[in-house]
């Protein structure tokens, strides 16, 4: 029979069969919009209409910001873990399903509260959609799909966020002005369902296996990540955890996923509150900030692929760091402002996106859900906490210098945590 051609980097089959390629292109397609909707749309989308829930129910911006936190601190620790065993046991498609449900309820839920309970109600389910539905389940799906090419297809697949972050303010500033604010966050919902369910319905979340090693016959799925391939027994993640770099990875995407939150949360407040920019302008900036990122997500796959996956991340992390000030900066003239969307744009397209990346690098695909369960949750604690204390320093001085100024701290701090990373893998295959 005539052997399996090869075609950059996938496997295709004979006769006439499907081809793997094209459930590759299937599975990218799947994360983009699973991304798109859960975490472009709904997690970018919320912080938009913070200034009126201000204005409508009299909420200082600590307490406005306080649902983000309150909600991480409790589903990250009590559910982020068991979301990465249960990626790894069962894989991530039930798991992403049923995260897209709950990010469309919780808009439709925030759109209708009266009360503050119902905020913090409606926040806690939506920590709990970005959690099954977010970076996590599709990170790892990705992962079993791809290998040599890993880098490309998690950057395309993060696209997904930047554009959804990209149309979510011009959108959110049309149907609110159409409609009010309350019925467009709630369409908003309705739009993550509709998106991305029936994708993650049909996606296939794991290769085929490889079949009987003596068969002379090339299996179309032999160029797999052979981890993609789910064992009986799952390894153990005790060799990870006694490693300085899984600490320093955490620690590391913390501190700048902290600065990364800190800014995103309060864009929308700075601008209209404190700037006094018009919910037009504002859209334009966080638009464009959200625009630069689509190029930051592909440039940051291209030289994943091609350098060494720590000094990618340290790059991004340094931009973080360098651009936060720019935002200080903008009272003067609104050309830093600009300059800010862009750097930070950059920096924010590679930022979730690389984290995945280096943790397949230094610790294997096998542990992967459980070992991005622990970072992430960590990480969604300093997304969670980061913003409130902002806020809080902001109520206290009037101003956002406080803040800001902690928020660099936080960045630089990162980056250097990324520097000592080593480079190559650290636990046995």
């Amino acid at each position: 029979m005539e052997a399996t051609p090869v075609v950059s980097g996938f496997s295709r089959t004979v006769g006439g069969a499907e081809t793997t390629s094209g459930r590759q292109v299937q599975v990218a397609a799947t994360a983009f919009f699973a991304l798109f909707a859960v975490v472009g749309l709904a997690l970018y989308g919320l912080p938009l209409y913070y200034d009126f829930m201000v204005r409508e129910f009299g909420w200082s911006r600590a307490r406005v910001t306080s649902g983000n936190a309150l909600s991480r601190l409790v589903v990250g620790p009590v559910f982020g873990f068991g979301a990465g065993w249960i990626v790894d046991r069962f894989g991530p498609r039930r798991l992403m399903m049923a995260g897209i449900l709950m990010a469309g309820a919780a808009l439709i839920g925030l759109g209708a509260i009266s009360a503050l309970w119902m905020f913090y109600l409606f926040y806690l389910l939506n920590a709990l959609g970005y959690v099954c539905g977010g970076p996590l389940p599709n990170q790892v799906l990705l992962s079993r799909w791809f290998d040599r090419t890993r880098g490309k297809a998690m950057g395309v697949a993060y696209l997904g966020i930047g554009i959804g972050g990209a149309l979510v303010p011009i959108l959110a500033a049309w149907l609110t002005s159409h409609f009010g604010w309350r019925v467009s966050l709630q369409m908003l919902g309705a739009l993550v369902v509709l998106i991305a369910l029936p994708l993650a319905y049909f996606v296939q979340e794991t290769p085929g296996r490889i079949p009987n090693p003596e068969s002379r016959i090339p299996s179309p799925d032999s160029r797999i990540p052979s981890a993609a391939r789910i064992p009986a027994t799952l390894p153990s993640v005790a060799a990870v955890l006694r490693t300085p770099a899984f600490y320093l990875l955490a620690l590391g995407s913390m501190c700048s996923i902290a600065a990364v939150g800190g800014t995103n949360q309060h864009l929308k407040l700075f601008l209209s509150l404190d700037r006094g920019y018009s919910q037009t302008d504002a859209a334009r900036v966080i638009s464009l900030v959200l625009a630069c990122s689509i190029a930051g997500r592909l440039l940051m796959g291209w030289l994943a692929d091609r350098m060494p996956k720590k000094f990618v991340m340290l790059g991004i992390y340094s931009l973080v760091a360098a651009s936060i000030p720019l935002l200080l900066a903008s009272a003067v003239s609104r050309t830093p402002l600009y300059l800010f969307a862009v750097v930070f744009g950059i920096a924010l397209g590679g930022e979730y996106m690389i984290i995945p990346l280096m943790a397949g690098e230094l610790f294997g695909i096998s542990v992967l859900g459980r070992v991005l369960g622990i970072v992430l949750t960590a990480d969604g604690v300093a997304e969670a906490t980061a913003p409130m204390l902002v806020g809080y320093l902001r109520d206290i001085n009037g101003t956002y210098n406080a803040g800001f100024f902690t928020l660099i701290g936080a960045a630089l701090a990162g980056a250097a945590a990324i520097a000592l990373l080593p480079s190559r893998r650290v636990t046995p295959s």
